[in-house]
């Protein structure tokens, strides 16, 4: 790899673990908007006048297999709540089976993928658009309820108790009566649902995480700064020094700090952006793998082969044709 050139700031992907917080009009569209993950994954339009940006939808077996569509090129953050059946997933190199009462949670770029879906699958998911995220008053807490599984779990899925996830499934039916019923304060009243939603799964997820060892909040902060600075910085800095000179630590402290709260080091996040940008060009642009080894920095098309396929267990090529 060499050094960067002054090319313009990259499209910004958000991290595979959460929300993160940085200025909308300072990155390009790169994924697909929530509009348009409706489209390709549920074949429905938004409804409602918060529709592209947030909608609360009933779970079935079609809809779950057509996940692999989207899965890792959606701009927007998903709970997905199973009440019954089960699916499974390829998360990272482990398989996660959900079943009733499981709480998965997606963030845009999240490795996973849709390996089976049981015909009784059912359960309601809750989609919002990264933009409505970021203009939340809670955002803060957006970031840890979709992180907390990761933190504590070290996978993005959380099991509840059976009151919590009835509580859970109302909130859900709820949103979604809402968002289908015209009111003059439609709006307001979805975005108050979601905040109390929010803190319900918080609520919960402090229950059933109890017994496990929590991150101190200095960790816990330093590594959600690290998550904010890897989007801007993946392609021109891929070395520690960087972001730990960014967070006035040292290597040793932010390889310790990552490595606690994910369970991988920190080169294994780096590669992770590059391997969903990689995937992104190669999968919605004609660049040639050479010109997607150049705008991604690599020394040449050789390295990017190799490190592509090392990463993804197939070359850029058969990953294009298929």
């Amino acid at each position: 790899m060499r050094s960067a050139k002054s090319y313009p700031i990259q499209k910004l992907f958000q991290t595979i673990l959460v929300f993160t917080i940085f200025c909308p009009d300072m990155r390009y569209q790169v994924m697909y908007s929530l509009a348009e993950t409706l489209k390709i994954q549920y074949g429905r339009e938004p409804t409602g006048d918060l529709g592209s940006r947030f909608q609360c939808m009933e779970m079935t077996p079609d809809r779950a297999r057509l996940t692999n569509l989207t899965q890792g090129l959606m701009s927007c953050y998903t709970f997905n709540l199973i009440t019954s059946g089960h699916i499974t997933l390829r998360y990272i190199d482990r398989e996660l089976t959900l079943s009733p009462d499981d709480l998965y949670i997606y963030t845009p770029g999240q490795p996973v993928t849709v390996l089976s879906v049981s015909d009784d699958l059912l359960g309601y998911v809750l989609l919002t658009e990264e933009s409505l995220t970021l203009e939340s008053h809670m955002v803060r807490k957006f970031v840890r309820a979709a992180y907390r599984p990761l933190t504590v779990l070290h996978e993005p899925m959380i099991h509840l108790i059976p009151a919590d996830a009835q509580r859970l499934c109302a909130s859900m039916q709820q949103i979604i009566a809402r968002q289908e019923t015209p009111h003059r304060f439609q709006n307001e009243t979805l975005k108050l649902s979601i905040d109390l939603f929010l803190l319900d799964v918080l609520d919960m997820q402090d229950r059933a995480v109890s017994t496990h060892i929590q991150p101190s909040n200095r960790s816990e902060e330093l590594f959600f700064r690290f998550i904010e600075m890897l989007p801007r910085h993946f392609l021109d800095h891929r070395d520690l020094d960087f972001y730990a000179s960014g967070l006035n630590i040292s290597t040793v402290y932010l390889s310790r700090i990552v490595r606690q709260m994910t369970g991988r080091t920190v080169v294994d996040h780096i590669n992770q952006m590059l391997l969903m940008e990689a995937s992104f060009l190669l999968t919605t642009t004609s660049l040639s793998v050479a010109q997607v080894a150049d705008r991604l920095h690599f020394a040449d098309a050789s390295s990017f082969c190799k490190f592509f396929s090392r990463q993804k267990g197939i070359s850029p090529r058969r990953f294009r044709e298929q």
